[in-house]
């Protein structure tokens, strides 16, 4: 579960958020990043996901920017640009968040530290690279730099959601078939070859056994398969069982290999639009912290700890098992051009390609073997209730 966490860092007030199993484990993290926690705040994971930055749901945050970009660049003064796109709102809860913006504005608060004032709408990436951009006056570009961000996230999980559909549309209705055949058709074969006995192939018995058992306990079983899915539900919302999922799934040897990637590509990204706005490195590190599983979190902190003890960027990471075969060859390099923040967006940039690439060959041979699965198991259970009318057949004749 994500935590938003007002803390003091260096006698500066800090927001960031955390991934936790708990509020104790969220204010365990935040100590151990040098932070005197004030408050933790739950924040909705569900509605971080639908945002696809860690922001509410409610508000736009992509679109919000890009209005933005466009009245900064028309000439408007920032005041200007959010009343403007507050007087242009009909959504109640995004409206609420722009007067609040505007309001703040007026009495002389900075751009960033009226977004840092809701840290449950505007995340702490985004509001540390418009608060480095500004000093600079190079605001267009700090919010330019997040759309680019914002757009490469959201393609890559539009591509995995695409990609997912149509197994899923097949999966989803082989499972409904099955259960049709298995709790309808079968029942009433049962009662119609019930006196034969002996006489049934074992496997076309077993079969009907089956049949009449799910025809004396129907509502039984109806009762006890949703008790199972809304169980199952229940479960994928429990912090948890979430991250217990999460770690048996890691040890998956080719898909565990494929879900690290993914979260590095993400790392990686979110940490190279920060270095370019300018963000020191160990500061970078505090922020993005959000952005790996928990799993990771160690990992991450012995990197920033070498970092901060000398060590480079490319060794800190490969000693804690944050890069890969291709991402430790750029980040050397990256240090020997002193560009690390372009760096590591073309890390990124490398990976997220690759993953899609993998997830168009995976979709492609697991569609074929899923209708293959799913119609020999509707064959076979339609052979098994044809059997004894074969084997009467066979001993009529």
């Amino acid at each position: 579960m994500q935590y938003a966490v007002s803390a003091i860092r260096r006698t500066q007030a800090v927001a960031i958020t955390l991934e936790a199993a708990d509020a104790h484990d969220a204010r365990r993290q935040a100590e151990a990043q040098g932070c005197a926690v004030v408050a933790i705040k739950a924040v909705d994971v569900g509605t971080a996901r639908r945002s696809g930055f860690g922001g509410a749901a409610a508000f736009p945050l992509l679109q919000f920017n890009q209005s933005l970009l466009i009245l900064l660049r028309a000439g408007l003064s920032v005041v200007e640009a959010i009343e403007t796109l507050a007087e242009r709102e009909s959504r109640a809860d995004a409206k609420a968040v722009l007067t609040r913006l505007h309001q703040q504005l007026q009495v002389g608060l900075s751009l960033s530290a009226a977004l840092e004032a809701q840290p449950a709408t505007f995340p702490p990436l985004y509001v540390a690279s418009v608060r480095a951009n500004e000093k600079t006056g190079a605001l267009t570009e700090a919010i330019e730099r997040f759309i680019a961000y914002r757009a490469q996230a959201d393609l890559l999980r539009k591509r995995v959601i695409g990609a997912a559909i149509y197994p899923a549309m097949i999966l989803g209705v082989g499972a409904l078939v099955i259960a049709f055949l298995l709790l309808y058709v079968v029942p009433r074969f049962s009662l119609v070859f019930q006196d034969l006995g002996d006489r049934i192939p074992l496997m076309s018995r077993l079969l009907l056994q089956w049949g009449q058992f799910a025809h004396a306990h129907g509502l039984a079983l109806l009762a006890g398969g949703v008790v199972v899915l809304v169980g199952i539900g229940y479960a994928a919302t429990v912090p948890a069982v979430r991250l217990a999922v999460a770690r048996q799934i890691q040890r998956i040897p080719r898909i565990g290999e494929f879900v690290r990637v993914y979260q590095l590509a993400r790392f990686y990204r979110a940490l190279g639009m920060l270095q370019q706005a300018g963000i020191p490195i160990l500061a970078a590190l505090d922020m993005v912290v959000g952005l790996l599983p928990v799993t990771l979190h160690a990992a991450l902190a012995g990197a920033r700890r070498d970092i901060g003890e000398g060590r480079s960027i490319s060794a800190a990471f490969e000693a804690h098992g944050l890069t890969t075969a291709v991402s430790l060859r750029l980040l050397r390099v990256a240090e020997r051009t002193g560009q690390m923040g372009e760096m590591l967006e073309r890390t990124a940039g490398f990976h997220e390609e690759d993953i899609a690439q993998s997830i168009d060959w995976f979709i492609r041979l697991f569609e074929p073997l899923l209708m293959i699965a799913i119609g020999l198991v509707i064959g076979v259970v339609v052979l098994l209730m044809y059997a004894p009318i074969f084997e009467l057949a066979g001993s009529i004749q």
